[in-house]
């Protein structure tokens, strides 16, 4: 693709990341085919293919307006064209830059903006999110059903495990998730335990920077992934113990990833960030050394069918497939994919917040195909993905460790 560059961005960080990703796009369209917005909505221009030609036109100098800030809202980033794309485009890298640009450019009407904002702070602010969540869930019952359906019953985490091991890794607490399912990350530490590995959480970690960063607060995204460098670098500089970073939510373990690239421009943290995202393993990348060991000690009796929803940041985010299912294979338990398990289920973070028409058509497809599979429960890797598919059905869906923490205890 041909590109020349406004004077704005020529020559900068983020103008020369654009211009080699925009030439690397050959048109060919394979894209569209894999993108869930150009499914539903069949217009070019909400797909990635049409996208790309919108930023390529903003970095240009052409006019940008309300309509091309529409169509870059409806993106998903759920990345699936880039498993798809034959000549490597990094889109996601590609619309966090273009949104960027337009968002500096085109202003939000006052309720949008003020609906943002409250998002993204009571969201990434785990004391903040936990504290209106239990309100919500205190008065669930009065809440209309649309806001019901995004209250997810208050969940108790058990027991963490109190006993030291040689072998020590972290684990990202991170901002919704302790409120909202509590119990992962201590099924995580449980499930460990037995395997002999203690998980140790930084107290002052907290959101890794995800929100912030696709809401186009970019500059708060990155301070950030600075607190979390500062919360666990006492743990994984040379000499420590810890061996790895555990990611339980793959939203989260696709960001910390990035950290390397998105500090590469600042000095006091360039180093550091690489080391952090060079240790950060999804949770799926941790357990596949232990399948013998589970193969032994779990008893997966009474599970019945369990279908396995693959969230996009794991599967085309993180380039992670059939890990997940081969640990619960490993373990005995009979797990399938749905029918186009590539696709997203329409939650993608504030996604379901800020596009809920969008979201809800995506999700109820999502459903159709992961109850045809005929499974008793649905497991994902993923606690936003849990919550929106979980608000659409009466089937039981939960993070795919906290069934094989019920089958080991």
């Amino acid at each position: 693709m041909q590109t020349n560059l406004a004077d704005f961005i020529k020559n900068t960080r983020e103008g020369d990341e654009a211009e080699a990703i925009l030439r690397a796009c050959v048109h060919c369209g394979f894209c569209t085919a894999t993108c869930p917005t150009y499914q539903l909505l069949g217009d070019e221009l909400d797909g990635p293919r049409g996208r790309i030609y919108l930023i390529k036109q903003v970095l240009e100098g052409e006019a940008v307006t309300a309509k091309t800030q529409l169509h870059l809202d409806r993106c998903l980033t759920c990345r699936n064209c880039e498993t798809t794309c034959p000549s490597g485009v990094k889109y996601g890298r590609l619309i966090d830059i273009g949104r960027k640009v337009v968002e500096e450019r085109v202003q939000r009407p006052l309720a949008e903006r003020v609906k943002r904002k409250v998002l993204v702070e009571g969201l990434s602010r785990k004391a903040v999110f936990k504290t209106a969540l239990q309100a919500g869930q205190i008065f669930r019952p009065l809440l209309s059903p649309a806001m019901q359906d995004k209250v997810p019953q208050r969940q108790d985490a058990g027991v963490w495990p109190a006993r030291e091991h040689a072998r020590k890794m972290l684990v990202l607490e991170g901002c919704a998730q302790p409120g909202m399912a509590p119990n992962i990350n201590a099924a995580t530490a449980r499930v460990l335990d037995a395997l002999g590995v203690q998980l140790i959480v930084a107290a002052r970690a907290g959101c890794c920077g995800a929100l912030r960063h696709h809401m186009n607060d970019q500059e708060a995204a990155l301070d950030d992934m600075r607190r979390n460098i500062d919360a666990w670098w006492p743990y994984v500089q040379d000499g420590a113990a810890v061996e790895a970073i555990v990611m339980t939510a793959s939203g989260c373990g696709v960001t910390v990833k990035e950290y390397g690239h998105l500090l590469a421009h600042d000095p006091a943290y360039a180093t550091k960030a690489a080391r952090i995202a060079m240790l950060t393993r999804d949770l799926s990348e941790i357990l596949p050394e232990f399948e013998n060991a589970l193969a032994q000690r779990v008893k997966a009796g009474g599970a019945g069918r369990v279908a396995y929803h693959p969230p996009c940041t794991l599967q085309h985010g993180q380039q992670i497939r059939g890990k997940v299912e081969g640990v619960l294979r490993a373990a005995g338990i009979d797990v399938v994919l749905c029918a186009d398990s590539h696709l997203c289920c329409g939650s993608a973070g504030s996604y379901s917040l800020l596009q809920p028409e969008l979201s809800l058509q995506l999700r109820d497809r999502k459903l159709v195909n992961l109850e045809n599979t005929g499974a008793r429960t649905i497991v994902s890797a993923n606690v936003g993905c849990s919550a929106h598919l979980q608000s659409g059905t009466e089937t039981p869906v939960m993070h795919w460790i906290e069934l094989l923490d019920r089958a080991l205890n």
